[in-house]
């Protein structure tokens, strides 16, 4: 399972049963003495909803019971909530038996905490499963699978995926082993590929080997598939991908809880830098109005994480037939290999050379990360046209979300002069990344700004 997904079927989900205890809890004492001073002993019941607070949270840790939270249908998530409400009931009954509690708490409020607790947790699961279905319509989200197989298990494969991934997992294509060749992979360069499930049983592991280690440089997590006719695959405790035993080959080795912290530093940074940009909007927009006709803001199609496409947005620095005046320029590039980068760029307004100057120009982009096609340090988006030049190695650069900021650009980016350096540079960041990297980066990120080292 993806780390989004697992993060909101762990701690979503249970601080959201958390909510629904206290809720139930109250409503149901509110309803039974119509008041909060009428309790036999205030204290007992405190520690009462404290007991349930601790079995839901054993509940959900210990025993996973919002595992299959997205392939469970209405019916299945009934019986999952009657079986949690049961034992909680039970369990507070038995603590509460033992420490002699019964005779001070009123059973009418159990009773009705019972009853709340169920259809509210019912509610409240539904109500996520949807919004969660919802976010996975637009496909933008859905962890995108690439399946290669032989074609005598096509169809058995295709069934069996269709049946057992849940709705976060969308299957882009599928490829017979006959078909793979070398052009293809090619292609899948060029793809927006987050994961690939091998299931070819007849096919040597020479060729296996070699297939895996082009989607390892491209940085692309394969799920080998290795069941074997005549052992059921709930036997294994290799791994499971949609109901089949699989070795998993990634690179990305790090615990969910670092990407869920990454994405909360990601949202309470984009939200200042949101406020941030909107005290700047009204003086940059006069200044480059000002300057040069055309729009305020500049917004192109990038390249994120594993090809998808999104448009990023910052404010405009250059004349508006600056992509047309590119191609009269391209002679004068400085930069080695796929990069554009000319030190007096005659497309850039006078504004323009100050807010690159200071990175102004960059502010929108807090937008980016809000909304997730960007995070707060990552490597470098790079443009459609770029993109379609990659090769293999390359691609792997993508295999994170890009950054507002990075290593190379704290690492001197005006005075590099080979796009190899800035692969390399991305490279290192996603082989060695970690929060404390991200928060030296963004510290790193301070000074060049403040030292007025931004781009020329």
């Amino acid at each position: 399972m993806k780390q989004k997904n697992r993060i909101i079927e762990v701690y979503g989900l249970w601080f959201a049963d958390l909510v629904v205890v206290c809720i139930s809890f109250i409503l149901a004492t509110y309803i039974r003495f119509g008041n909060f001073k009428d309790m036999n002993d205030k204290e007992i019941h405190f520690q009462v909803c404290l007991i349930a607070l601790l079995f839901c949270t054993m509940y959900s840790f210990f025993l996973e019971w919002n595992h299959q939270f997205l392939k469970r249908g209405y019916i299945k998530e009934f019986y999952a909530i009657v079986k949690y409400n049961a034992f909680m009931i039970l369990v507070t009954q038995t603590i509460m038996a033992f420490l002699k509690w019964s005779d001070e708490f009123s059973r009418l409020v159990m009773v009705y905490f019972a009853i709340l607790n169920f259809v509210l947790s019912y509610l409240v699961h539904i109500g996520i499963k949807k919004l969660m279905k919802l976010h996975y319509m637009s496909g933008q989200s859905r962890i995108k699978v690439l399946v290669i197989t032989q074609k005598n298990l096509e169809d058995a494969v295709k069934e069996k995926l269709g049946n057992n991934l849940d709705i976060s997992y969308e299957i882009i294509d599928t490829v017979l082993i006959e078909d793979l060749s070398e052009d293809f992979l090619q292609k899948v360069t060029f793809m927006a590929v987050d994961e690939v499930f091998i299931y070819t049983p007849e096919l040597s592991q020479k060729k296996v080997q070699a297939i895996i280690g082009t989607f390892d440089e491209m940085g692309v997590d394969c799920h080998y598939c290795v069941n074997v006719e005549g052992i059921w695959s709930d036997r294994s405790s290799i791994g499971d991908f949609g109901n089949y035993s699989v070795i998993t080959y990634t690179r990305f080795r790090r615990g969910y809880k670092r990407y869920f912290a990454k994405r909360l530093m990601d949202i309470a940074g984009g939200l200042v830098g949101m406020l941030i940009t909107i005290l700047f909007y009204p003086f940059v927009a006069l200044a480059i109005k000002l300057d040069s006709p055309g729009p305020v803001l500049f917004s192109q199609v990038r390249i994120g994480r594993n090809g998808r496409r999104f448009k990023i947005y910052k404010f405009r620095s250059m004349y508006m037939d600056a992509e047309e005046r590119k191609k009269e320029l391209e002679k004068q590039n400085e930069m080695q290999g796929l990069m554009f980068k000319m030190e007096n760029d005659p497309r850039i307004t006078k504004v323009g050379k100050f807010i690159r100057k200071t990175s102004i120009d960059e502010l929108p982009q807090f937008y980016n990360v809000l909304m997730g096609d960007m995070s707060l340090v990552g490597t470098r988006p790079p443009t459609a046209d770029e993109f379609e030049k990659y090769n293999q190695y390359y691609r792997r650069r993508i295999s994170m979300t890009p950054g507002l900021t990075g290593l190379w650009q704290v690492s001197g980016r005006s005075e590099i002069e080979n796009f190899d350096d800035v692969v390399k540079y991305d490279l290192e960041y996603i082989d060695n990344w970690s929060l404390t990297l991200d928060i030296k980066i963004l510290l790193r990120t301070v000074w060049v700004v403040l030292a007025g080292r931004g781009s020329k």
